[in-house]
């Protein structure tokens, strides 16, 4: 077994721990929502809100879980702050996950 191989699958605790909460976020539907749509284009909290039919408090809170685990990125404009993912790795996992469940 090549180095790179043995490096991927030692895994040390922070790792799984973080994996798990990740798995454990994309498990919440409005979060994946969220997601989806920061995926098409970079919103505001009121863009989020708006295009999903949610509470901003609703939205926030999302968003902060979200960027606590490094899954959004955040970008201010005057007084209003836009979202995007922060990279594609989840993403792409995200996005085979429901075109996998929307798969018959």
């Amino acid at each position: 077994m090549s180095n790179e191989k043995n490096a991927r699958l030692d895994m040390d605790e922070e790792t799984l721990f973080t994996a798990s909460q990740i798995f454990k976020a994309l498990s919440e539907p409005t979060r994946i929502k969220i997601l989806h749509l920061l995926n098409e284009k970079e919103c505001s909290v009121n863009q989020i809100a708006q295009a999903l039919a949610l509470q901003q408090s609703t939205v926030s809170h999302q968003l902060r879980l979200l960027k606590n685990l490094r899954l959004v990125k955040f970008r201010r404009e005057g007084k209003t702050i836009y979202y995007s993912p922060d990279d594609n790795h989840v993403m792409n996992l995200l996005e085979q996950t429901l075109k996998h469940a929307h798969h018959d």
